[in-house]
């Protein structure tokens, strides 16, 4: 299951943070970040890229985090709810796509 597939459940049974692990084989990780959907993840940000960070090698999170900003607008959950309205499924896809391109 990809990771927009897993957010996009019937049920909603993951958050975004979730949806982005299962997405990467990363279940394992699945009740860690349990609480980091609905801007609750560490400095309030997106949970979904949060998690591509928890993932990826720490070598690349600084590019991972300039892409993010560059398309979504924001890094915070809040900024990009309140302010740029980027969907939180386009987040999920792209934290998604961000840290498959920091694992290649």
């Amino acid at each position: 299951m990809n990771a927009t597939e897993a957010f996009s459940a019937p049920g909603h049974p993951y958050n975004c943070a979730q949806a982005v692990a299962i997405g990467a084989g990363r279940e394992d990780l699945l009740s860690e970040l349990a609480v980091c959907g609905g801007g609750r993840a560490p400095e309030g940000r997106c949970g979904a890229l949060h998690a591509a960070l928890r993932i990826a090698p720490p070598e690349k999170h600084a590019e991972i985090l300039e892409q993010f900003q560059a398309v979504a607008g924001a890094l915070t959950c809040r900024e990009i709810k309140g302010t740029t309205h980027f969907p939180c499924v386009k987040c999920v896809e792209l934290a998604s796509r961000l840290l498959s391109e920091a694992q290649s």
